[in-house]
């Protein structure tokens, strides 16, 4: 055992382009499928009514809440537990994995209140300009279910970043691959009352997704526990740590704060939209189904990349920390790259899948096109913010997020809102997306000059 574990990790040893690929296709693929649950979901949803699609557009704040938390914290225990892989702190690697673990514990708590207190408000605040009850009802209904019960999205969350913490990346596709594909097939069974069930609808489509979220998390517990030798998991005598929480905060808190603020972004997006009619509002939700097909890809990259980063960080070895970068740029460049040709070549067969109506293939067809443009620009963002999350500087990411969404993004939507209507709204992701790409590049260069440089050869 103590043999396996002085064993250097492929992390430090493997060849740099064919580590990334080899860390990164399960998640990529796990990613994909994870994408193509959002899009079949959504697809189900709009089967029942555009009011359906409506509601559930409408709980995605909330959602990007839940999964921002959980993520953040999981990218903080990943960054943490690789770097000390690097370092071969093994003792700490374990007490950095139940400290984890006890943090996606006190999350579920968090948001298990939170669906008990916050969802009517929540609703109320958004649908006070429509007319149609039964949008806000779909909406409490499904969103009180994903919330009292997310505490299977919160395990399979960290227990899936242990095991891309330690380049086991094909377990943690299997386990989210699993999650995904329980969903999918739930969703029909239980929105339209298959099989012997009733049918239950936007319920239906809420209770799939905790089914498939704890399916995932068992599946990612079991591969922890018998193949991820590195990590030991045990209660047995556990306290937290204070000084590990900080560590891991350290690095997860500006990323929750970076993913929060997708919340906030789409929350003021909802309320503008909304304002112009709530076909506005669905059609900006399929946006979001639609453009994770290809910005999930990019996220499962990072997901490979940050462990290898961070180890040979922690290992002192530049060369294969810049090849890592560089690699990662190209990869993701040519990603985005099928999502622009997509968005500008076929967006009314993307809206069809949705049963879009007359009036949301008017309102949606120029929106996707002219939101496309961002995939030009956003490649760069993305895989910079994951080498700040890697070299310890998550605070970086949140500042970029922080400007885009917050600074940028929702001012110029509401301010072209009020200048050229419903058709300018959407000019404000690309305007935001090059604020961005600004931003990142000299947040890239200082990283560079203070950090990358100092790694020894």
């Amino acid at each position: 055992m103590v043999q396996e574990l002085n064993r250097e990790n492929k992390m430090g040893t493997m060849q740099v382009n064919k580590l990334l690929l080899n860390m990164s296709l399960p998640m990529m693929v796990s990613m994909l499928v994870q994408a193509l649950y959002n899009i079949v979901d959504s697809i189900f949803v709009a089967k029942v009514s555009e009011n359906a699609l409506t509601a559930v557009s409408l709980a995605f704040p909330i959602q990007t809440l839940l999964i921002a938390v959980g993520t953040g914290t999981g990218v903080g225990v990943s960054s943490l537990l690789s770097k000390q892989l690097g370092e071969k702190d093994f003792k700490g690697v374990n007490k950095t994995a139940m400290n984890g673990i006890f943090l996606a514990a006190m999350s579920y708590i968090g948001f298990f209140i939170l669906g008990l207190l916050a969802v009517k408000p929540f609703y109320a605040s958004q649908v006070k300009n429509t007319a149609d009850p039964e949008i806000m009802t779909m909406g409490i209904t499904y969103l009180s279910i994903v919330c009292l019960a997310s505490f299977g999205l919160c395990a399979q969350l960290i227990l899936e970043k242990l095991l891309q913490a330690t380049g086991k990346t094909f377990y943690s596709m299997i386990a989210q691959a699993t999650g995904a594909i329980v969903n999918i097939i739930l969703d029909p069974v239980l929105i339209f009352g298959l099989c012997g069930f009733p049918a239950m609808g936007v319920a239906g489509a809420a209770i799939a997704t905790i089914i498939g979220q704890i399916a995932g998390a068992a599946i990612a517990l079991y591969y922890n526990l018998a193949r991820n030798h590195e990590i030991k998991l045990s209660m047995k005598g556990f306290r937290p740590d204070g000084q590990i929480i900080a560590k891991i905060y350290k690095v997860g808190v500006p990323t929750i704060i970076m993913q929060a603020i997708g919340s906030i972004m789409t929350y003021g997006m909802n309320l503008i939209l909304i304002g112009f009619s709530s076909t506005a509002t669905a059609v900006f939700g399929v946006y979001f189904k639609l453009q994770s097909f290809f910005f999930m890809p990019v996220f499962g990259l990072n997901n490979g990349l940050i462990p290898i980063v961070a180890y040979n960080y922690g290992a002192g070895k530049r060369k294969r920390v810049l090849a890592a970068i560089k690699d990662s740029y190209v990869f993701a460049f040519l990603l985005l790259l099928c999502g622009f040709i997509a968005f500008e070549g076929m967006p009314q067969v993307l809206l069809r899948m949705f049963d879009a109506s007359a009036d949301m293939l008017a309102i949606g067809v120029p929106a996707l096109r002219i939101i496309g443009v961002h995939f030009l620009v956003a490649w760069f963002c993305i895989v910079s913010s994951a080498c700040f999350q890697a070299l310890g500087n998550g605070v970086y990411s949140m500042i970029v997020s922080v400007a885009r969404q917050l600074v940028v993004l929702l001012p110029a939507a509401f301010i072209l809102s009020k200048l050229g209507g419903l058709a300018a709204v959407w000019w404000a992701f690309p305007i935001a997306e090059i604020m961005s790409l600004l931003l990142s590049a000299t947040f890239m260069l200082t990283i560079n000059k203070t950090i990358i440089r100092n790694i020894p050869e």
